[in-house]
């Protein structure tokens, strides 16, 4: 049977897929580019979910910006990969350097933010499609994010992941008001969670290498 046509959706699990899928390198290192493609796809999720996720998506679009920049400086070569740009900044003490915004912190972000999002999708595939998504929400959160953010921003995720609808509501907000674009995600779901997973591992890695886990 011949596929049918692709259709641009609002926002695709395969994108996503496909970034990060690409972004797993030789040396288990990331590639950025193909990182932050991903994570674009990511960022119209958060678009879409609107002020419930406002507390993971709404600086994402500024520090893709500033990992892009560094992508595209005169010094881009060492902002290729993820080990790359860890152990310039290490080496040339960018950490330390005032006035300096840093890649490996502002990819630290990204990286908890991914943690979340795959963990809160991880759930949400094993719901049924009346099943609610809130439960999914706050568990994925207070595994994740819950640790780094301050009390008010706690409370303010708690109270808007309430708004959180049904499993199959959620995927039509987000993938297309069509039972074929949600059975269209739920069939990509799995392979994209097992590409973020590896990626989030890698560089969870080279964070725990270079101990710069707690990057203020």
């Amino acid at each position: 049977m011949a596929e049918s046509p692709s259709v641009e959706l609002p926002f695709d699990f395969r994108l996503v897929h496909d970034g990060f899928a690409s972004a797993l390198v030789e040396d288990e290192d990331v590639d950025m580019e193909q990182y932050l493609l991903a994570y674009k796809e990511l960022y119209k999720f958060f678009q879409l979910m609107g002020t419930v996720f406002s507390f993971v998506g709404s600086d994402v679009k500024a520090k893709i910006d500033i990992l892009e920049d560094f992508s595209n400086s005169s010094d881009g070569q060492h902002f290729a990969t993820v080990k790359k740009m860890v152990k310039y900044e290490k080496e040339e003490n960018l950490l330390k350097k005032k006035d300096y915004v840093s890649g490996s912190r502002t990819l630290l972000r990204l990286h908890r933010g991914l943690d979340f999002i795959k963990l809160f999708l991880k759930r949400v595939g094993e719901l049924s499609d009346t099943e609610g998504t809130s439960a999914a929400g706050h568990e994925a959160y207070n595994a994740t994010l819950a640790k780094h953010h301050p009390w008010i921003i706690r409370k303010g995720a708690t109270v808007a992941m309430y708004a959180l609808p049904t499993r199959k509501d959620l995927l039509i907000k987000v993938c297309g008001n069509s039972d074929e674009c949600v059975q269209r995600a739920l069939d990509i779901l799995p392979k994209m969670l097992l590409a973020a997973d590896e990626v989030f591992a890698r560089t969870e890695q080279c964070y725990t290498d270079h101990d710069l886990h707690d990057l203020p």
